[in-house]
């Protein structure tokens, strides 16, 4: 166990956890930040990001985490290297265990360790991944003016996902498994009348086919069994994302998708001394610049809270 007790452990590497390292850090409260196995999150497999501020012509995902993350480091952000494999939230100071040997101690622990989305799990998914596979409509959709795309799922996620898509694309296709879609009755109701939207039933997606960018896709009918090939040129992967919270389960409160539950207007959990920003605690808008919002958040409710225990007035 390290001997010195954190002020602020930060677990997660992406726009939140970045940010709020650079808010924590600026309050001089010399923050550790554990970037996780996948270091930047969801931005890492990124291409092309045209919806941050600041960026008139674009700048690519890892880029914009290289300088986020600069950033931290030059107001003495520490970084670590490693997993939290597990976590003690029943008592302050809490305790970590990082990549099962490392353990460290944390008066304020911001959690930011996000959530990805569900994929299909083919080959060719991953390869084409930001080469005309994505999975995040409002992030890429630009991109795809003027060419028909595919958006696979059934529920309210790929329903709104392909109403949005119709903005940029002539053609957009539904690629669902079942006969019957899952979305709320509005959102069917306004993906039917939408002209621009067609849909192929009890289908699966069973390979995406092309080598530097997306030409054509592989579907085959889960009735008959058959498989087509056909021209496609963009693939939007839309059955849902999951919060990377299976770490907290029975220590925190979470909503019934698994999401850390905040309270209204804050990044305060029900633990006092444990916040949660980003992807971990947003369902709705997974957005890199409304994670690097509730990062700010976060920073400064743990900084708060810091002030309150050092007065007295904390629990």
């Amino acid at each position: 166990m390290t001997n010195e007790v954190q002020n602020v452990i930060i677990i997660g590497s992406g726009p939140a956890g970045l940010t709020a390292a650079v808010y924590a850090a600026r309050a001089n409260l010399r923050p550790l930040l554990i970037e996780g196995a996948q270091a930047g999150g969801q931005l890492m497999i990124t291409t092309e990001v045209e919806n941050y501020p600041g960026f008139p012509d674009g700048i690519q995902g890892p880029q914009l985490i290289l300088e986020m993350k600069k950033q931290a480091e030059r107001f003495e952000t520490t970084f670590l290297t490693g997993d939290v494999t597990s976590v003690d939230l029943s008592k302050r100071p809490f305790t970590l265990v990082v990549d099962g040997e490392r353990t460290y101690q944390a008066r304020t622990l911001i959690i930011c360790s996000g959530a990805r989305a569900k994929l299909l799990g083919i080959e060719s998914e991953s390869r084409l991944m930001g080469h005309g596979v994505s999975a995040c409509a409002t992030c890429d959709g630009f991109f795809f003016r003027g060419k028909e795309v595919f958006v696979v799922g059934g529920g309210d996620t790929a329903i709104e996902e392909a109403n949005f898509l119709t903005r940029f694309s002539p053609q957009v296709t539904v690629i669902h498994r079942r006969d019957k879609l899952r979305a709320s009755k509005i959102m069917q109701d306004k993906a039917f009348r939408n002209p621009k939207i067609k849909f192929v039933w009890d289908t699966e997606v069973s390979d995406i086919l092309g080598e530097g960018t997306v030409t054509g896709a592989v579907l085959k009918n889960l009735k008959s069994g058959e498989t087509s090939q056909t021209h496609i040129e963009g693939v939007f992967i839309a059955i849902g994302h999951e919060p990377n919270t299976a770490l907290f389960k029975g220590q925190i409160d979470l909503d019934d998708r698994g999401y850390i539950k905040t309270q209204p207007g804050t990044s305060y959990t029900n633990i006092p001394g444990v916040f949660a920003a980003g992807d971990v605690q947003d369902p709705t808008y997974r957005q890199a610049i409304t994670a690097a919002g509730t990062g700010c958040m976060a920073a400064i409710d743990a900084e708060r809270f810091l002030e309150s225990l050092e007065s007295g007035e904390g629990h």
